[in-house]
């Protein structure tokens, strides 16, 4: 159910200060909030993941081996921490958003953030200490990336129109996801420079972005107050730590295992925690303001564009992680670089998929706008489900070059994919529920970061372990190394090896230790040189790779059927429909810059502005408008203050219009209602100025039929008017004559389908909020005119004649009288057969044959026998 949509305009454009739902009056805002937002994203998901390529040298400052006996949890902390926090609280946090304020808790999680990252940036301890004390904060970060991430859609969404949402929202997302592949690069930079620089980096911007959310930043969407979930919070909380820690824990070795998923603590997490989750949803059901809105799924766009969401996640992740080891591990040491390099090196060869995203995400969001996001979502999904495909065709060493084209392409149908399909599942939520809907949006994707680093690892484990053991246990026996180190060595679980490439270690001297002592020189050398350990993986390595790309090219592939299920083109148009006015890019960058374009305006035609002088301050007015700009003349506007109490209220005219006088300086909440239409509320602040504000209402209801029959390449027109005869929908039959009209206002409805040459066929319906409501129209038969001249006995033409038409059983369908020159014409008959009758004196009969293929020609000639039919 889409939302109603609705426009503001400040009519003193040198005023600032006023607020609206998508389009306020101060055309700067949506800017603000775009940067301000763009900004936070891009700070959190650049330290989500500057710590991967950072780690060695954070490590190393604080004194401890992340591979030691027990420090490998350290080491998945400093890596999953983040990510899990975010992934819990995010739900959580975008619906106190909707209760208390989207820009109020969005400016809340910009000061938790840079507070955390200062105390990040200042450790002094080493040792145990110094981790713990990273791993807390790192936590305490994540909790204000949360509320960064939960809020700052909605916020987008609040603060911009339909028409623009899908380029807002596609920046945002290039910020999101593009953040996650520039920290990479970030954190190679400043890791060997200073470790402390990978979290000090945050905190200027930090203190910035926070300044600036607190002094511009404000709500203009629609706020609930309503009491906090606490047991959905608790038990979606448990389970989904629950979940993510036994994921996080099941890529280590248990027992003689190479992985944990035996584990009684690893399946006690990953059981208990979903069967907490069951339990979260069964709450869920049963309290007045659920945590999670379950009944959004029943929205195809939100359910169907998360599950693409997810799954494109998913493939984003795993690829990540897979090509960080790739060329730490294998390509970097073959090419000539050190093991100490290859992590900054290798963000810097990553840079092609960043550059791609950064060029296609922009792009495909402004586009989507316009011609709507199903080809741009399923294209880009199967754009990249083409690039892994041919990734796993590389060999272990490749040619550059094709490696950065596929990387390049891979970046572009990333980026296709997700500025439409962001717009897509924010745009299907009602204006109450989006900070909740942003939130549960996040938790899929930050959950899929998750959930990729332990499918991926576990597929390449899995892959190792067939192979690499006697791989390696004879390429070590082959160097002088002693039988029983070689197979001891050989025989230690994999993902030791995997953690070592992806930390930049050399592999094969953290795996060897004291025995390097035991062997000639020589080959102590060559077995930890850049050549042994790439060479020894390259062929098992493949085999895990090609696994992990398997799974990515299936998930890629379901991600662009779900997407191309979403949503429509035709849905699109219909919003665009809605709009009631259309802002120039000129406008929009002249009002950026200050300047004041065109004057006041009012809406005359609910499309077109129209010029109209000024208001007086203290005065709101605008109109009421349904659908396609009919005036809602029933409709009330009721004028709040900030305590709840009504200081306005105002009947809309029949025109549509209405006004309020009277308002003193201040922020008020302003509703507009009509029979049968959602109610829209919205936020306005009249700062010594008038302000203009129009609604454009919706109904909860939708209507699907087909109209028969319907030629090809003829489409069919069907008009919705309610039972005041205002139109309420118009939509277009498509090859095979169906439709489907949304947004309907509830009560009867009638439903008109037309057809040039066939008589229009009416039905009446009665349309509700729940599922749509099911007609079929039959179209009359196709209809003939038929025409000719009436002439008298010696040809010439006579006028004044009568002419009558009678079907097979005797019945008049017609009389017409003959013009001037004899001329005459019916129109609006059925295909059979008729006896068509001049008289003046004396009559004319003839028997004419209509087919129904076009029109018919008779002349009929008095006192003599009659022309034959043409």
């Amino acid at each position: 159910m889409a939302p109603a949509r609705s426009t503001v305009r400040e009519m003193d454009p040198g005023a600032a200060g006023t607020t609206g739902e998508r389009v306020e009056p101060d055309p700067r805002y949506k800017w603000i909030a775009l940067s301000n937002t763009t900004l936070g994203l891009l700070m959190a998901t650049i330290n989500s993941s500057i710590v991967l390529i950072a780690l060695p040298d954070i490590f190393r400052g604080i004194g401890i081996d992340p591979l030691g006996p027990g420090n490998t949890s350290y080491l998945l902390w400093m890596i999953m921490g983040f990510l899990v926090v975010t992934a819990v609280l995010v739900v959580g946090f975008g619906r106190l958003g909707d209760m208390y304020g989207r820009a109020r808790m969005y400016n809340l999680g910009f000061a938790v953030f840079t507070i955390s990252s200062i105390f990040l940036a200042v450790t002094w301890q080493h040792g145990d200490a110094a981790a713990w004390w990273l791993i807390i904060w790192r936590i305490v970060q994540g909790i204000g990336g949360a509320f960064l991430m939960a809020n700052s859609s909605a916020i987008l969404t609040d603060a911009f129109p339909v028409r623009q949402r899908g380029m807002a929202l596609g920046i945002s997302g290039v910020a999101a996801i593009a953040g996650s592949f520039l920290g990479l690069v970030i954190g190679g930079l400043l890791g060997p420079v200073n470790w402390h620089l990978v979290f000090l980096v945050s905190v200027p911007f930090g203190v910035f972005g926070t300044i600036w959310a607190y002094m511009k930043l404000r709500d203009t969407g629609e706020r609930k107050r309503a009491k906090m979930d606490w047991w959905g919070n608790a038990t979606f909380a448990v389970g989904l730590i629950a979940v993510l820690v036994g994921i996080t824990y099941g890529i280590q070795p248990y027992g003689g295992h190479t992985m944990g998923w035996t584990s009684p603590l690893v399946l006690s997490c990953v059981i208990g925690g979903v069967v907490v989750l069951i339990v979260f949803g069964i709450v869920e059901t049963r309290v007045a303001v659920p945590l999670f809105e379950l009944s959004l799924f029943r929205n195809r766009a939100f359910t169907l564009g998360n599950l693409a969401n997810l799954l494109a996640s998913l493939g984003r992740g795993g690829l990540q992680f897979m090509l960080i080891i790739w060329l730490q591990g294998i390509w970097l040491p073959q090419h000539g670089y050190s093991f100490e390099e290859t992590p900054l090196w290798a963000g810097i060869y990553m840079l092609p998929l960043t550059i791609g995203f950064l060029v296609a995400a922009p792009l495909s969001g402004v586009l989507s706008d316009r011609w709507g996001a199903r080809w741009f979502t399923s294209g880009g999904m199967i754009i990249s489900a083409a690039t892994f495909l041919l990734l796993e065709l590389l060999p272990v060493d490749f040619d550059y070059w094709a490696f950065a084209a596929l990387l390049l392409v891979n970046g572009i149908g990333m980026g296709l994919f997700s500025s439409p399909n962001r717009a897509e599942i924010m745009n299907s939520l009602p204006a109450g529920s989006r900070g909740a809907g942003a939130g549960m949006t996040a938790t899929f994707q930050n959950s899929a970061m998750v959930l990729s680093i332990g499918l991926f690892f576990s597929l390449m484990i899995a892959g190792l372990a067939t192979n690499l053991p006697g791989v390696m246990q004879s390429g070590l026996l082959e160097h002088g190394v002693p039988a029983a180190d070689a197979s001891n060595i050989a025989n230690l679980p994999p993902v030791g090896v995997l953690f070592a490439a992806f930390l930049g270690y050399n592999p094969i001297q953290q795996l060897l230790g004291d025995v390097l002592g035991s062997i000639p020189p020589d080959q102590a050398a060559f077995l930890t040189g850049r050549s042994f350990f790439p060479n020894l993986i390259s062929e098992p390595f493949s085999d895990g790779l090609a696994a992990a790309f398997l799974f990515a090219v299936i998930a890629c592939l379901v991600a662009a059927v779900a997407s191309f299920f979403t949503g429509s083109r035709r849905a699109t148009e219909a919003r665009h429909a809605q709009a009631a006015t259309r802002e120039t890019v000129g406008a929009e960058l002249a009002a950026m810059a200050g300047e004041a374009v065109g004057g006041p305006s009012e809406i005359v035609d609910g499309s077109r502005p129209q010029p109209r002088g000024p208001i007086p301050a203290g005065e709101l007015v605008g109109r009421v408008l349904a659908a396609y700009g009919t005036e809602l003349g029933d409709g009330v506007v009721v004028v709040t203050a900030g305590d709840g109490s009504q200081v306005g209220r105002a009947v809309v005219a029949p025109d549509g219009s209405y006004a309020l006088t009277g308002l003193t300086p201040g922020t008020y909440t302003v509703v507009a209602t009509a029979p049968g239409f959602q109610a829209d509320a919205v936020a306005v602040t009249l700062n010594g100025s008038g302000v203009e504000r129009d609604f454009s209402l919706q109904g909860g209801g939708s209507v699907r039929g087909v109209v028969r029959p319907v030629p090809a390449g003829e489409p069919a027109t069907v008009l919705a008017t309610d039972s005041a005869g205002r139109v309420v929908g118009r939509a277009t039959t498509d090859a095979e004559g169906g439709f489907v009209l949304a947004g309907l206002p509830s009560g009867e409805t009638t439903l008109t389908a037309s057809l040039p040459g066939r008589r229009p066929r009416a039905a009446t319906v009665r349309v509700g909020t729940g599922a749509p409501a099911v007609v079929e129209l039959e179209l009359a038969d196709a209809l003939t005119r038929l025409a000719g001249v009436v002439t008298g006995p010696g040809g010439a033409p006579l006028g004044g004649a009568t002419v009558t038409v009678t079907d097979d059983h005797g019945h008049v369908v017609a009389a017409v009288v003959s013009g001037p020159g004899g001329e005459y014409e019916v129109e609006g008959l059925r295909p059979g057969s008729y006896t068509v009758t001049a008289s003046f004196g004396g009559p004319a009969a003839q028997r004419v044959d209509l087919a129904g293929d076009g029109p018919a020609h008779l002349d009929l000639r008095l006192g003599a026998t009659p022309a034959a039919a043409g």
